[in-house]
Order: C-alpha cells, then sequence, then structure tokens
C-alpha cells in the first residue's frame, strides 16, 4: 500500500515538473514552419503522411460562404437532416461528406420550378469539376483519380437543379458533390431520366426535397455467403458505389406529404425500363444506408409512399 503510493506521488511529481520545464522552455517546443514541419531542442521533424504531428487532421474546416444563407439551409433540410457526419452547406444544397470513400453520404436539395427554370445566365459549359479545399487534403477525392477510370463523375445534387445562378451551379460541380458511376447506360441515361423525373415534380409539387447517395449492398456468392463488394479508383481510393438512391418528398399547396424512393445499381441499364421499376418502400434503403430520411415527417402524416395510399 505504501509503496503504491509513493509511485503515484512520484508519477505526479514528475509530471508537475515536465509541465514546468516547457513552460519554462516554450520557445523550443512546437514552433511550426511553412513546410508543416516543428522544431524540437534544434531539431526539425516532418509531419509523415498517415503520422499527423499535434493533430494535423482538424486542419480540415468546415465550407463557408459569407452569402449562404442560415434561412435557406433551415428551408433544405425542413424535415431533417440524415445524419450529422461532415456536413458541407453550400448555398442551394446541403450534403455529409464520406471521408473515408472519398464521396458523399447524402446529398440534400430543396428544388421548386423557379430553381430549374431556363436562365440564360446560367452556363453548364463554363463549370469545372475541382476538389473542395475545405477538405483535408487527406481526404479529398481528385480529379485525377477519374482519369481513365471508366467511370464519370457523377453528381449527386444535379447541375439541372441550381438554375437560380452560375454560382449555384457552379457549386454542384465540387468534387465532394460526386460519385463513381457507370456511364454509358447509367449516368448519362438511366440515371439522367430519374433526375429529370424529379425537376418534373415541380410541376405537380409546391416545393420537392431530395435525398440522393451512394449504397454499398450485399451480394451472394457462389460460396453460399454475402459479401460488400466494391472497386476503389485513383491514388486516393475513391470508392465506386454498388447502387445509388434517391428519396424524394413532394409538398402540396395545401400542406399534403408525398414521398417516392428509388435504389438504382450502378450498371448499364436497358432504355425501356420503367422507373416505376426500382421503387422501393424506404425503410430499406434506411436500414442499408444507416441513415434516417426526414425523419421530422411521421410516416402516417405522408399521403402517399411510392404512388399507394398510406
Amino acid at each position: 500500500m505504501f509503496r503504491s503510493r509513493l509511485l503515484q506521488i512520484a508519477q505526479l511529481s514528475a509530471v508537475g515538473l515536465t509541465g514546468f520545464y516547457l513552460g519554462q522552455n516554450k520557445d523550443q517546443f512546437s514552433i511550426f514552419n511553412n513546410d508543416d514541419s516543428i522544431i524540437i531542442d534544434g531539431k526539425r521533424l516532418r509531419s509523415m503522411p498517415g503520422l499527423p504531428v499535434f493533430g494535423t487532421v482538424s486542419a480540415a474546416t468546415p465550407y463557408t460562404d459569407s452569402g449562404t444563407s442560415k434561412d435557406r439551409v433551415s428551408q433544405i433540410m425542413k424535415f431533417g437532416f440524415p445524419s450529422l457526419d461532415n456536413i458541407r452547406s453550400y448555398d442551394d444544397f446541403i450534403l455529409s461528406y464520406d471521408r473515408r470513400n472519398r464521396v458523399p453520404n447524402w446529398v440534400f436539395e430543396h428544388i421548386t420550378a423557379e430553381h430549374i427554370a431556363k436562365n440564360d445566365q446560367v452556363d453548364r459549359s463554363k463549370c469545372e469539376f475541382r476538389p473542395d479545399e475545405s477538405i483535408h487534403p487527406f481526404f479529398r477525392s481528385q480529379n485525377s483519380d477519374y482519369k481513365g477510370s471508366g467511370f464519370d463523375r457523377g453528381h449527386m445534387a444535379a447541375a439541372g437543379n441550381h438554375r437560380l445562378s452560375q454560382k449555384h451551379v457552379d457549386q454542384t460541380f465540387f468534387l465532394t458533390n460526386m460519385a463513381p458511376q457507370v456511364g454509358e447506360g447509367f449516368n448519362r441515361h438511366a440515371w439522367n431520366t430519374l433526375e429529370r423525373h424529379v425537376r418534373k415534380l415541380t410541376r405537380v409539387y409546391s416545393n420537392v426535397y431530395c435525398c440522393t447517395g451512394p449504397l454499398y449492398l450485399p451480394r451472394r456468392e457462389s460460396d453460399g455467403k454475402s459479401y460488400i463488394r466494391y472497386q476503389v479508383i485513383g491514388a486516393n481510393t475513391v470508392a465506386v458505389p454498388t447502387h445509388f438512391y434517391k428519396v424524394v418528398v413532394g409538398e402540396s399547396k395545401d400542406g399534403t406529404l408525398d414521398m417516392e424512393a428509388y435504389v438504382m445499381p450502378n450498371q448499364k441499364i436497358p432504355d425501356e425500363t420503367p422507373m416505376s421499376a426500382f421503387m422501393v418502400p424506404p425503410e430499406s434503403i434506411e436500414k442499408a444506408a444507416g441513415l434516417l430520411f426526414f425523419d421530422k415527417i411521421h410516416r402516417s402524416k405522408l399521403n402517399k409512399i411510392n404512388g399507394k395510399k398510406v
């Protein structure tokens, strides 16, 4: 007992003396240089990739823009956040970024007829795909990851949903809003058809709320076991989702709410396949994605789900 007590006193004394020494010699410690190195006792130590010194991983900062309105964020996320992981608030859409897979977890949009109306001041051809500098370099995807991969940089928030200003459509080209998609037969065809369907809903509803994202679904293989297998591309190992989802809520002028939920495989899909073939119960997406969509709306308050009365 006496030895144990003596050991504790010795440990506390050591901590105190160390703190005193560091305080008296603070100029020799934690001196950061422009090259991201530090000097301790005259020796230069570099922060090596994968081995951050003194928490450099936290150097990433949230996306901020002086023009972003808090009211707009509240409007887009009116019916709740699916999750609160690594949120990025752009001017006209919100996303949660998956730092491990270098793609979004989800992207949320609020769309009206005004948002999709033709605007001569907006030119998509002027937009460029680019990384979001607010994401720490460890976790960014780059255009080089997609080059030669055979996959398109697939928009989660569709550029055609954000025609109010050039800045809004420009922001949809951040790579944080992208995920690798099969091009021919999917991104440029079936997925584009689904995006156009969502825009057409603005003819029926005053407000359309759309959540989009990737899925990684299991598949039973020859040994009888189920596996989740997906490709990664580029030096930053950007994940290629096996499927994509969209969960949409349409709000009528009288406040009536309808929901539609879709899951599409990331592969070439025959042109004749109807969109209704990809409708699924929304809870099946929630279970697979680990997310809760529109959690401020009790399902009993919905008028229809996938066209059927609740």
